[in-house]
């Protein structure tokens, strides 16, 4: 989910190991489509397939033109977007779907942080990072120095921490987590759910950090005026925004209140800056 637009992404062939194919199913909260990302390396026969997206005839016969022998389909998180038409595209493909939450695994094989998963030569790490939904996951591509996102990190804009599942103070934490990779040069690029790749991590990441912190500033401020609850805080926060987005903006906004309340926010204020 995002509350950004910009430039058309159309997906296609990015390092040596990907291919991300759009799904038809751009939307101001999609941005130009969910990316489904095709991972196998050079010379190999296998792939992994993260994010089959929705449940579309057509997108889903592109995804297994360009997979060829399918090793797994993984899951970032299980919102339907990404998620609607694993099952079938699995089954098509006489493979499983795993995935952190066992209501989305098809299989045997679910997926924990920590995790390594090899197919013919290609390495792919899990790293949990929680927060946008309690279940989300990123890979890191070692070989690219690329990680695969999801919704954690958009290609343009700021994602939707969705409360209730969502919380903040975890997505905080999973930012922090994803810069200190960056950090490490673990990381260069992000491979987004959405939107272009974003070729500086540790720029994108840092970038995120600051807008969140603003936004929890604005937050207090619209309290400190007077606004009594989140409807109330997202006219006044997200007077810019098209009204549209605005039961997505609710979302994180009441997932702020919660942060706030908890005392979280006097907590972290000042890590959120750096």
């Amino acid at each position: 989910m995002s509350l950004g637009e910009g430039q058309r992404w159309r997906g296609g062939h990015v390092g040596e190991r990907a291919v991300c194919v759009l799904a038809p199913n751009s939307s101001p909260m999609t941005l130009d489509g969910t990316n489904t990302w095709i991972l196998r390396e050079p010379g190999a026969r296998r792939s992994v397939v993260v994010d089959p997206g929705p449940l579309d005839e057509g997108h889903l016969s592109r995804v297994a033109d360009n997979a060829g022998e399918v090793h797994a389909v993984v899951l970032t998180h299980g919102h339907a977007d990404h998620s609607e038409g694993a099952h079938v595209f699995a089954e098509r493909m006489g493979c499983g779907v795993r995935a952190l939450d066992p209501n989305f695994v098809y299989g045997s094989e679910g997926l924990h942080d920590g995790e390594v998963i090899e197919v013919d030569g290609l390495e792919l790490r899990v790293v949990g990072t929680p927060g946008h939904t309690s279940d989300s996951l990123s890979f890191v591509l070692p070989a690219e120095g690329a990680v695969l996102t999801g919704d954690t990190v958009l290609g343009r804009g700021s994602t939707v921490v969705a409360h209730p599942d969502g919380e903040l103070g975890a997505y905080l934490g999973s930012l922090h987590r994803l810069r200190d990779l960056a950090e490490a040069e673990a990381i260069k690029t992000i491979w987004p759910g959405h939107g272009p790749v974003l070729d500086n991590a540790l720029l994108a990441l840092g970038s995120y950090l600051r807008h969140r912190a603003e936004r929890l500033d604005q937050v207090r401020a619209a309290m400190a005026a007077g606004a009594n609850d989140a409807s109330e805080v997202v006219r006044t926060v997200y007077a810019d925004v098209d009204a549209s987005l605005w039961p997505a903006a609710m979302l994180s906004v009441q997932a702020q209140l919660v942060y706030l309340a908890q005392g979280s926010g006097l907590r972290r204020n000042s890590s959120l800056h750096e």
